[in-house]
């Protein structure tokens, strides 16, 4: 699997963003996006870089045209 791949970890959090109440449109930041780490270990209990793998996805969201990041400061939102 090449890098900027969605995968099932990429569902897993744009299902967390989603029902956390973001729509196209919707800004949110990384610190809320981090409050789904319990659920995410939950799916993925044998991960111990939630934070990382958020982060990582956030990128592929990006690339694949679904979010854009707004500035450096951890806020994006949602296309």
């Amino acid at each position: 699997m090449g890098a900027g791949e969605w995968t099932e970890w990429t569902d897993a959090v744009w299902d967390c963003i989603k029902l956390m109440g973001f729509v196209s449109g919707s800004a949110f930041t990384l610190k809320e996006v981090y409050s789904a780490e319990p659920v995410l270990q939950r799916i993925y209990p044998d991960n111990a870089y939630i934070k990382d793998k958020i982060r990582q996805q956030l990128q592929i969201m990006r690339d694949c045209g679904r979010l854009e990041f707004i500035d450096n400061l951890g806020n994006y939102r949602m296309l």
